[in-house]
């Protein structure tokens, strides 16, 4: 690690370990179940899970990015656990953060009083097949408004399911890969305990993150991690 990738690390520790299990951003959160649909395509993508039609299981996590006061707008996230995308035991991660939609401000996190009124995207670009561009999460036309507070995102989902369209831009244009369907909370104790999302450890053969950024990031989960491990302060 060199002096930022250090500094990140025992930063994300240090703040992890002061919450105990929680970690150290987006700290209070709803998990949701739900499942991810690839359509048949006429044109391939040249990535095998993206050109193979089907319907994969889906863990998500809505939360509240700094953890502010209910009341306040907050920067929102959703991450997503695409379970065995890549085959048995190896799962496709996605931090998706709220965001705009235009060239430049779809790498921008936004603070907002509703969890369905924008995208959510990933921030940093990812490469798929070899193209750079950002996969981003749209609401689908209709959806409606929901408070940021997760226990009311939570029953807003158990109540209806919410869909999203999830798409791939570059430049000015989206592409659509995929349609997620949020269709019910999981409240058991298991599906909370050690889930952690990481989208450098969890991805998939052509479709990746890059980007400058990256090793900061990696280090901050890596600290985040460390610190949940070693339990709340004495």
């Amino acid at each position: 690690m060199d002096r930022l990738d250090r500094f990140a690390f025992r930063a994300a520790r240090t703040s992890a370990h002061r919450r105990g299990s929680r970690p150290a951003l987006h700290p209070d959160g709803v998990i949701m179940a739900g499942r991810l649909d690839l359509p048949a395509r006429a044109t391939r993508w040249d990535v095998p899970w993206l050109d193979t039609p089907g319907s994969h299981e889906v863990t998500a996590r809505w939360s509240r990015a700094a953890g502010f006061p209910r009341s306040w707008p907050d920067g929102a996230g959703l991450a997503l656990r695409v379970a065995c995308a890549d085959g048995p035991g190896h799962h496709l991660d996605l931090l998706m953060t709220s965001s705009g939609r235009g060239r430049w401000t779809r790498h921008l996190p936004l603070p907002r009083g509703s969890a369905t009124a924008g995208p959510y995207s990933t921030l940093l670009p990812y490469l798929v097949a070899g193209r750079r561009g950002v996969l981003a999460l749209f609401p689908e036309p209709g959806t409606p408004r929901i408070s940021t507070d997760p226990a009311a995102v939570g029953a807003a989902v158990a109540q209806r399911p919410l869909a999203f369209a999830l798409c791939f831009g570059t430049g000015t244009a989206w592409r659509p890969l995929a349609r997620l369907i949020l269709n019910g909370t999981d409240v058991s104790a298991g599906s909370r305990e050690g889930l952690a999302f990481d989208p450098y450890r969890n991805r998939l053969p052509g479709l990746r993150p890059v980007g400058l950024l990256g090793a900061l990031r990696v280090a901050a989960y890596a600290g985040s991690r460390a610190g949940r491990r070693a339990g709340p302060p004495v």
